[in-house]
């Protein structure tokens, strides 16, 4: 055997023993973040705020439930730049295993092409949340266009196979816009045409509100109701819940007390110790 053939077999047998090496370990830890998730008891409560509105949007929401829980929720803010860049505010407190986390967005501007790119970015920064904080499964709020960014991401990027989705609640989410049902904006048809991506183990409630039976001020109640042609029997159980009264006008929602009686209700796992409307009627 020549020189080179030797050298040859040598590298060669080099080269197989790293990658077996480099193989081994890549799936000992693949297997044991696998293991971790599987065991993991966190169970976030991710939410995604509507056009023009912040990461600060469901602060209110946040200390309102803190009130009437008996664990305390924490509050993580994640911001999406435009340069792909994410920050993180707040932090996830030890032993919570229900953590409220907001992802908003640079461009939080209205309109359907900024939902698919603010549905780009709330995938970047799931995918950095799951890698961080390894849950199995989460909980989702949208508010407004919030509701749109969930349903799109749900429908283009949303494909685990380790990570349920169990629960989502889009509340005043206007899924034709501003247009009457009998004429369908591009936006809704591309829902419902891609409906069937949607998780079929999901529950799905959709909040609207309504100040004078037509409207929450913003929203047609027609357009909110225009997601049961997206959701409904594509999902496991959708439900359609009108809120009316004080705070049912759009912006006021997430602050409205039926709906975060709701929240806690549908959303959250942790009982309510006391009930907003129960105290109200108290009073």
């Amino acid at each position: 055997m020549r020189k080179s053939q030797r050298i040859l077999i040598i590298v060669l047998t080099l080269t197989i023993g790293i990658l077996a090496v480099v193989s081994y370990f890549w799936t000992r830890d693949s297997v044991h973040a696998l293991e971790n998730r599987q065991r993991s008891a966190l169970s976030p409560v991710i939410m995604i705020p509507g056009s023009s509105a912040t990461v600060n949007r469901f602060d209110t929401l946040v200390e309102e439930i803190n009130k009437h829980t008996s664990q305390k929720h924490s509050l993580l803010k994640v911001k999406v730049f435009d340069s792909g860049k994410i920050s993180y505010y707040g932090k996830i407190k030890r032993r919570d295993t229900e953590p409220f986390i907001v992802v908003g967005f640079e461009n939080n501007k209205d309109g359907y092409n900024n939902i698919k790119k603010q549905a780009q970015m709330f995938n970047k920064a799931f995918n950095q949340l799951k890698e961080t904080y390894n849950f199995n499964n989460f909980k989702g709020i949208g508010h407004s266009n919030g509701g749109l960014i969930y349903t799109y991401y749900l429908e283009h990027y949303f494909n685990e196979k380790q990570i349920q989705i169990k629960r989502l609640m889009t509340i005043g989410t206007p899924y034709n816009f501003a247009e009457p049902t009998s004429r369908r904006t591009d936006m809704l048809k591309d829902f419902i045409k891609y409906r069937k991506n949607l998780p079929n183990n999901l529950i799905m409630y959709s909040i609207a509100g309504s100040e004078n039976y037509i409207e929450d001020g913003l929203v047609p109640v027609s357009s909110v109701l225009a997601g049961k042609y997206v959701y409904q029997g594509a999902v496991k159980q959708y439900t359609q819940i009108t809120v009316t009264g004080k705070l049912a006008q759009h912006s006021a929602l997430p602050q409205n007390s039926e709906v975060l009686d709701l929240i806690q209700k549908y959303v959250l796992n942790q009982p309510q110790i006391n009930s907003r409307q129960n105290q109200q009627r108290d009073r």
